[in-house]
């Protein structure tokens, strides 16, 4: 093998590692940038969830409170308070 084929091995040796290491790293910045996309669509769907959890926890302290469930209980299934005389005690 003369020096000339020699340095031209070598040359496109070079070349080859160059354009793959180019094509490479054009790959991994397309892939960084669509799981950038995934993750932003993901923290957007995080907080949207996050605002629908707080409006349930507001609309379950809403629903059972005393107060709601007592004028529920009088109106809707006619309870009332117990009188005295409507309390029996029971002893073991």
């Amino acid at each position: 093998m003369t020096p000339a084929q020699r340095s031209r091995g070598i040359f496109f040796a070079l070349a080859l590692a160059v354009l793959v290491s180019a094509l490479a790293s054009v790959y991994a910045k397309h892939k960084s940038r669509k799981l950038f996309v995934e993750l932003q669509a993901l923290v957007a769907e995080r907080d949207r969830l996050e605002m629908d959890w707080g409006r349930l926890q507001i609309e379950q302290s809403t629903q059972s409170s005393p107060a709601r469930v007592e004028r529920l209980a009088r109106e809707r299934l006619a309870m009332r308070t117990p009188t005295p005389d409507d309390v029996e005690l029971v002893a073991r």
